[in-house]
């Protein structure tokens, strides 16, 4: 008895493949909502998406993901083969983005665990509708769609191509044993795995997802396949899965016999068109003729007459990738911080300070260890790392629709969003982000396009999402050109509100104003809309990035605009850090934060009557800060002579910290501290050290937010 296909893993891979294609397809509708048009490439990447997702559903029996997909498919089949003229643009954007969201739903629904059950007939019957006025079956408006005025197409003929010289071509047929289960989706696979060396090929029968009785004729028949690649004999047989084949029948043939084997799959030989209407003649023509077409390229017609597209196939090769469950990932790093703890646990064992050992060897071997311990460190924290390209194209998609439903014409820019931050961030920060974006949106753009234009601004509005790592940090900034935030304004709704007591004005400094958009039900907005005028926005935000131990900057400039920045802490990482004293109390500073290490003397500090301190180093005033008052540390050094000073630096800026001594540099197994701790400023996690001892590890930029509310 044949084993029972998994089912869990097909619908593994099919979620995922499905995800990716609708985000790569939202990709080129946002790429190019401003143009005119769709161009050819972009048509035929849709089309394959929707081409696939139709497939793959089919086979799992999602009728309304079928039906959904199909019909767009229709409609870009039609763009494709036809290239009807006065496409309305935007209106097309719209029905691709609302299948993709349909889509996106149903899986959405399928990932939780449960059905989907949505409505696809209002979907599929604008789509009709949409496609009946494309080919001008059905009037929009009382008005026809003009049709393109047709030409005669000029004289051409056709030569068979020459494939590349080192391209090889396989004939295979698997044959199943007879009690296969699901023999059609064993072909897939065979399709799918092969596709990543193909750069041709064919398969018989063709409708192996979509259609359930091709199963019987595979297992009657057998399942065939033409095959052009660079790829040898033995590596194209490693990547069929012949688990339950009873023979694979594989056959080289050469470049004849694979062009006259085309047409046993359904296809002509691919022509290369030489255009001999051509007015300027063909001895001119003869220097701009088109490169061989390879086996599996196609051409397609441009809506200029006579002119012809070549779009290949054989694109470059993607690199094969799995998919590893999160908390397998996150089991592999618990260990590796583990080994680098048991690392420095070995190296630091008071043992090997017994005077007259011969350490030589064990050095050597401690060198390599590290040296390994690294490299297995980087390898781990690279396959955790994802970048922001997905998490920042939801967000043009935030753009398009929250800009749009207001009426506001706005340019939206992306820098950075290839950073890669941990998977696990990336989870929590794309809620609070589409908060941010959306409040620039709706808040920080002017309503009125005149008012910008009077203020010297452009008519069109910009907001800009940047992402950067410095520090150990994820910097992810939303900045628009608005119209900024009123203190004023901000203050007496707080007032208002009761959210800050009798407290005057005076009282805050402007970043604790700008930080009342923050508080639990605050909101200028007078009407409460589809977007804002609730209070809970920024109170989410806040509470989310708060979660993962990260913080809101917020600057603004009246009648300039606004910047929210999230700032991310590294968690659960491994970094590089100097251990310090104070008291008997260990810290770890990051060492991208230390500037450097000096001693100074008394004559140097600067006290405040406010009893606030400031440290002169040559010629410049920094403000002071003593662990051991801070946080009532015992027996630490007070006097600057007996301890060392270090500068340490933070977004151009720096401040001056009083510690005992330097105990040593290590790697650091960043942890974060329990929940069940209250929250201290200036404390972004905590460590083992190799002693077994816990250190605190400070947070630079957390010291210097304290030092400036001072």
């Amino acid at each position: 008895m044949a084993e029972e296909f998994n089912t869990d893993s097909m619908l593994s891979m099919f979620l995922y493949e499905s995800y990716q294609g609708l985000e790569k397809l939202e990709g080129i509708v946002l790429e190019k909502q401003d143009a005119d048009c769709f161009d050819d490439s972009d048509i035929n990447e849709i089309f394959r998406i929707m081409h696939t997702i139709k497939g793959s559903s089919a086979v799992l029996m999602y009728e309304n993901i079928k039906t959904a997909s199909h019909k767009l498919e229709d409609v870009f089949y039609y763009l494709r083969e036809s290239h009807p003229e006065d496409v309305p643009h935007m209106e097309l954007v719209e029905k691709v983005l609302a299948v993709s969201d349909f889509i996106t739903g149903e899986l959405d629904k399928i990932k939780a665990g449960g059905e989907p059950d949505g409505d696809e007939k209002k979907l599929v019957e604008d789509l009709d509708q949409f496609l009946g006025e494309l080919k001008g079956e059905i009037k929009k408006q009382g008005i026809r769609l003009p049709k393109a005025n047709k030409q005669e197409e000029p004289t051409q003929f056709y030569i068979t191509p020459v494939a590349e010289d080192d391209s090889h071509f396989y004939r295979i047929v698997i044959h199943y044993r007879s009690d296969t289960q699901m023999s059609n989706i064993r072909a897939y696979s065979a399709t799918f795995a092969l596709k990543e060396v193909a750069e041709d090929l064919l398969y018989t029968p063709e409708d192996i997802l979509s259609n359930e009785a091709s199963g019987d004729s595979i297992l009657a028949e057998g399942f065939h396949m033409l095959l052009q690649t660079k790829a040898s004999k033995d590596e194209v047989m490693e990547l069929i899965d012949s688990s339950e084949a009873e023979t694979i029948d594989f056959e080289e043939i050469n470049k004849t016999e694979y062009g006259k084997a085309l047409t046993e799959f359904g296809r002509e030989a691919p022509p290369i068109v030489i255009n001999l209407d051509d007015d300027k003649g063909a001895a001119k023509d003869d220097k701009k003729q088109q490169a061989p077409i390879a086996p599996g390229d196609y051409v397609v017609k441009s809506k200029e007459t006579g002119k012809g597209k070549t779009i290949a196939k054989n694109q470059p090769k993607q690199q094969a990738v799995i998919s590893v469950n999160v908390e397998k990932m996150d089991a592999l790093m618990d260990m590796i911080g583990e080994l680098v703890i048991a690392e420095a646990t070995v190296l630091q064992n008071p043992d090997l300070k017994v005077p007259g050992l011969d350490l030589t060897n064990f050095q050597k071997a401690a060198a390599q260890l590290a040296k390994n311990t690294t490299e297995l460190q980087d390898v781990i924290m690279s396959m955790r790392m994802m970048p922001l390209t997905n998490v920042f194209q939801k967000m043009r998609r935030i753009v398009f629709d929250t800009s749009r439903k207001l009426g506001k014409d706005i340019d939206f820019e992306v820098i950075g969003e290839n950073t890669e931050v941990d998977k696990n961030i990336i989870e929590h920060i794309s809620d609070p982000l589409m908060h941010l974006v959306r409040n620039s949106v709706d808040h920080g753009i002017e309503d009125n396009p005149d008012i910008r234009q009077a203020n010297g601004k452009p008519s069109k509005g910009k907001i800009t999402l940047e992402a950067k790592n410095e520090g150990g940090k994820v910097y992810i900034s939303v900045k628009d050109d608005g119209k900024g935030l009123n203190k004023e304004k901000l203050y007496n709704k707080a007032l208002e509100n009761g959210l800050i007591g009798d407290k005057l004005m005076s009282d805050f400094s402007e970043k604790e104003i700008f930080k009342f958009i923050t508080l639990p039900g605050f909101s200028t907005k007078e009407v409460v809309t589809e977007y804002s005028g609730r209070g809970v926005g920024m109170d989410v935000v806040v509470k989310n990035i708060q979660a993962i131990g990260g913080r809101l900057e917020i600057d603004s400039v009246e009648g300039q605009g606004s910047e929210m920045t999230l700032v991310i802490p590294l968690t659960l990482a491994i970094i590089s850090g100097i251990v310090i004293q104070v008291g008997e109390a260990p810290f770890v500073i990051e060492m991208a934060s230390i500037k450097e290490f000096i001693s100074v003397t008394e004559d140097a500090l600067i006290q405040e009557p406010s009893g606030e301190e400031y440290l002169v180093l040559r010629g410049d005033c920094f403000p002071f800060i003593r662990l051991c008052e801070k946080y009532d540390l015992p027996g630490a050094k007070t006097k600057l002579e007996d301890g060392i000073v270090v500068v340490v630096e933070h977004e151009g800026k720096q401040i001056c910290v009083l510690i005992d001594k330097i105990l040593q540099e290590q790697e650091i197994v960043v942890k974060p501290i329990p929940s069940y701790v209250k929250k201290v400023q200036g404390l972004s996690g905590c460590t083992q050290l190799g002693d077994g001892s816990i250190a605190l590890i400070l947070d630079v930029g957390g010291l210097m937010i304290e030092e400036e509310r001072r």
